[in-house]
């Protein structure tokens, strides 16, 4: 049996690219594309997978711990692509977005590049995940104004 320790650290850059590629998924079709129009060295793009749009099945919980069943189905989008230098990245997305997806996959396989994820983490990932904490933030703050306080006074007529 693996030592605890070994095994987080085995999975540590597996959830670390699951992030990345989380936001990349909540990225704009905008954003990527400005990432890249200014990204200095790009490498060369073979797709794999060319950006194909599909539905899958969601499924949902009562509860969330109840029976399983099928709520409804979403459109999703996906691409694989590889770069010149053999990295091979995957994207998945909901919508019909086909070229964000593929930016996406591209960005998803220039992070796992160790030459340039630092690049991608800074210049592609980081402002993503500020724009949606700014996002987060407006909702909430959207919400609280909303917010009524309801309060039960008790009367001294007893």
């Amino acid at each position: 049996m693996e030592n605890p320790d070994v095994q987080k650290a085995k999975a540590a850059p597996d959830l670390a690219r699951k992030s990345a590629m989380a936001l990349l998924a909540q990225a704009t079709r905008i954003e990527l594309e400005e990432r890249w129009d200014a990204w200095p060295a790009k490498p060369s793009i073979e797709e794999l997978r060319r950006p194909e749009t599909g539905l899958v099945m969601l499924r949902g919980r009562i509860g969330g711990g109840g029976a399983p069943f099928n709520l409804g189905e979403a459109t999703v989008t996906r691409a694989t692509v590889r770069l010149g230098t053999g990295m091979v990245g995957h994207a998945y997305a909901l919508g019909r977005d086909r070229e964000k997806v593929r930016l996406a996959a591209v960005f998803d396989a220039l992070w796992q590049t160790p030459e340039a994820r630092d690049a991608v983490e800074a210049s592609v990932l980081r402002p993503i995940a500020r724009r949606l904490d700014e996002d987060q933030s407006r909702r909430t703050s959207e919400a609280a104004a909303t917010k009524v306080d309801f309060f039960t006074m008790v009367r001294g007529d007893d």
